[in-house]
């Protein structure tokens, strides 16, 4: 019986697997969906094959963990950096630069692997409801500016983000990335600002 490295066996088996989404993480980022297999992950964790089934019974079960655990994740790390912010214009800053990040974390080639790994309309489908997640909270933040259209310049701000992301994925610092996305959205927000604000 392997060793119990947590205070309870319940607390060992949790860290057991989230240990194990890392590593599968983290193989997809370097390598991608195709490479992506239960030996491997076992190896990396340090664990025998035959353990890792206490966890997932497959490796589409290991996937649908990953999806269920990233979405969550990506959706709570922008949200959080956007609540820090008082004013709207700020939160929509957040907003972008919090994708920024996640992108140079590695995130979205993560979401990329996984999307290649596990095609289908059930993927398709957490990932519209995710999208539509992120956007609420932008959405939200643009209405208390007083944007004309908050859906569609929404639409916009995600556009810009989306280019800064694959300026990112092609060797772009992030720092870089998100000074240009600050160039681009900050006159407009602070106009928009202080004119709701006038």
């Amino acid at each position: 019986m392997p060793r119990i490295t947590a205070a309870t066996l319940a607390d060992h088996q949790a860290n057991q697997r989230r240990a194990v989404l890392d590593a599968a993480r983290e193989i997809l980022a370097e390598v991608g969906g195709d490479a992506l297999s239960l030996s491997r992950v076992a190896a990396r964790v340090g664990l025998a094959r035959s353990s890792l089934y206490q966890y997932f019974d497959s490796r589409q079960g290991l996937l649908d963990a990953l999806v269920e655990d990233l979405f969550p994740r990506w959706s709570r790390m922008v949200t959080g950096e956007m609540n820090k912010e008082e004013s709207p214009a700020l939160r929509v800053l957040a907003y972008a630069k919090a994708n920024l990040r996640l992108v140079a974390d590695g995130e979205h080639v993560v979401a990329g692997a996984l999307a290649a790994a596990s095609p289908g309309a059930e993927f398709a489908e957490r990932s519209r409801v995710m999208h539509e997640q992120l956007a609420a909270p932008l959405t939200e933040a643009l209405e208390a500016l007083g944007v004309p259209d908050p859906q569609a310049t929404a639409e916009l701000v995600n556009a810009v983000v989306h280019k800064a992301s694959r300026m990112i994925e092609t060797g772009t610092a992030e720092v870089e990335a998100s000074a240009r996305v600050e160039e681009i959205l900050r006159p407009f927000l602070l106009e928009q600002e202080n004119r709701h604000s006038s």
